[in-house]
């Protein structure tokens, strides 16, 4: 039985955070190379497990099942996530840590596969980067080189919620690796380098308990006051622009008395949080400004060696490298707030599919993203200080 027949039945192993057993009896950490087929039907049987952000036991369940077949050694960790690493720890040699994650947003299209394209929600974003990285780590793991490196593959939950909450444990209780490589959709052939900052507020008003008809400020009218005039001076224009400032009003609701929204500001890198939150501040008119999440923008340089080393690997697939930076927040800005090493984010896919209903993955792509990945860990291996 595959994992892909397996992923219909699957429980979660008990409440909490399940650590299931092999279903084979097989030991950990053995295993079987995944040759292409298995890494299709790896990604299929991921996508047709539903996985919002906090309801990712099942997939992550699924994820530790399959690493255990691929031959890692895997388990879920104190947050949820979903952990597999390389058997070998030589000691001296470098860590290199691979991280993706593991929730979606709810909806999107049923999964299935056919004509060689992959649909369903978490094709793009993020499961089919997740299951390369995956794959890549088994087949460099198969290879039991002596001087290999240590590669862990993680599964993060609640990377769609504003806190990172599965990214935020791994920083505070992993030892900072020698690289990392983000598992977001760039393209098989692209790199991202970079990522605007977020800053999530919300915004509250009261007002006396009085008529409507009364000729005093209403709460309502208040915080659409205040909207306006944050609007008129970001709006999302900005969006376009990795160098601007950009805001969405996420949210809306009150009435005469009591009334709150939520803001969501992209920034570009060099932007003072601090700042940010004092203007909003002073266009409040008596409001309350609370901030619910900030982390700052990060951008690479293309001679990183991680940069590098994916775009060698790129080339030798006869592909010719492209660097990009988005205007959105991924794990990177997380991690990079507390990690100073290598880091880049790379992964199959097209981000213009990210969250809508035409999510979709082609297969090629996904096994050309494999390779790069692969390749890139054994370039890696000869570039990073030991």
């Amino acid at each position: 039985m595959t994992s892909s027949e397996r992923a219909g039945r699957r429980t979660a192993g008990g409440p909490g955070r399940p650590r299931p057993e092999p279903s084979d009896g097989q030991p950990r950490g053995t295993g079987r190379t995944p040759v292409d087929a298995a890494v299709t039907d790896a990604a299929l049987a991921l996508v047709r497990t539903p996985s919002p952000s906090r309801q990712e036991a099942l997939a992550a369940c699924l994820f530790v099942e399959i690493a255990r077949e691929w031959g890692l050694e895997a388990f879920i960790d104190d947050a949820g996530n979903a952990q597999a690493w390389t058997a070998a720890d030589p000691t001296g040699s470098p860590t290199v840590l691979l991280l993706g994650h593991i929730d979606t947003v709810p909806g999107g299209p049923s999964a299935s596969l056919a004509d060689g394209v992959l649909h369903g929600r978490g094709s793009v974003d993020a499961k089919g980067p997740l299951v390369a990285m995956l794959a890549a780590a088994a087949r460099y793991a198969a290879q039991c080189r002596p001087d290999g490196l240590r590669v862990g593959v993680i599964g993060a939950v609640e990377e769609e919620t504003p806190c990172s909450r599965g990214a935020m444990w791994i920083r505070e209780h992993l030892p900072p690796p020698d690289a990392v490589v983000i598992g977001e959709p760039s393209g098989w052939d692209a790199i991202t380098l970079g990522y605007k900052g977020k800053l999530d507020l919300e915004y509250a008003v009261r007002t006396p308990a009085r008529h409507p008809a009364h000729p005093g400020p209403q709460a309502s009218e208040d915080m659409l006051t205040f909207c306006a005039r944050v609007l008129d001076l970001y709006g999302t224009a900005g969006n376009s622009s990795f160098k601007k400032v950009s805001l969405a009003v996420t949210s809306l609701h009150g009435d005469c008395h009591a009334a709150r929204c939520s803001l969501s500001f992209r920034t570009p890198p060099g932007l003072g949080v601090a700042d940010l939150v004092s203007w909003v501040e002073d266009q409040s008119a008596g409001g309350e400004v609370s901030v619910i999440n900030a982390v700052d923008a990060v951008r690479v340089r293309r001679n990183d060696p991680v940069v590098s080393a994916l775009s060698a690997a790129i080339a030798r697939a006869d592909g010719r490298s492209r660097h990009q930076v988005k205007t959105g927040t991924s794990d990177m800005n997380t991690l990079a707030e507390v990690w100073q090493v290598p880091m880049a984010t790379y992964g199959p896919g097209d981000a213009a599919l990210d969250h809508s209903d035409e999510e979709q993955l082609q297969v090629r792509e996904l096994l050309s993203s494999t390779r790069v990945l692969h390749d890139a860990l054994t370039i890696l291996e000869t570039r990073l200080p030991r």
